[in-house]
């Protein structure tokens, strides 16, 4: 289990720094949404990647970068998996990946943090706030160093071309117009063995 109070204490030389790669064995880019007004449907994407540059002794100067596989999305049933990459909502098969770039981070004090940027969802780019959470950073049997966070963003489908909504008698749509994108990631330090 992580130590949070070793990944990003106060700033100095001692926080870890460098790139880091999203290890997805150990990470889940998932997703949540609520469902005729009654349930959440939840999912994951089981192929993505992603780097993080990590600056320790200023995490605002740092960076975050990922991509998704959409036609990965996994809720458990087949017949809804189709329905979420297909045209009306993902279309993975005309926009095969959604991406993610940071623009800036923000500290929110007790190793909490809001992580800005831009999603690239279909041909759309939309702009997104992430709340953060970091978990800790450790060093492995093996000598490999791991850092952890765990966020989450809330994305609006309207006007995205995320699908269409058939309405309730009682109101409101069968999908929520908002979605959840939950992260809960561990990266690994890149180096020279990794890079080949």
């Amino acid at each position: 289990m992580y130590n949070r109070s070793t990944l990003f204490p106060a700033p100095s030389s001692d926080g870890p720094t460098g790139v880091y790669v999203i290890d997805p064995a150990h990470s889940t880019i998932g997703f949540s949404a609520r469902h005729a007004l009654a349930s959440h449907v939840r999912g994951k994407f089981t192929a993505f990647e992603g780097i993080l540059k990590l600056d320790g002794s200023r995490l605002t100067r740092s960076e975050a970068h990922f991509s998704v596989q959409t036609g990965s999305a996994d809720t458990g049933l087949p017949e809804r998996d189709a329905q979420v990459t297909g045209p009306g909502f993902l279309d993975s098969a005309t926009f095969p990946l959604m991406s993610f770039r940071s623009s800036g981070i923000l500290d929110a004090a007790d190793h909490r943090f809001r992580l800005a940027g831009h999603l690239r969802v279909k041909d759309a780019e939309l702009p997104l706030r992430i709340d953060l959470a970091f978990g800790g950073a450790s060093r492995d049997a093996l000598g490999r160093d791991h850092v952890g966070f765990a966020g989450a963003a809330t994305l609006r489908r309207s006007g995205r071309g995320l699908g269409r909504n058939a309405a309730l008698a009682a109101g409101g749509g069968l999908v929520s117009d908002e979605l959840e994108l939950i992260l809960d990631i561990c990266a690994v330090r890149w180096n020279q063995a990794v890079a080949d």
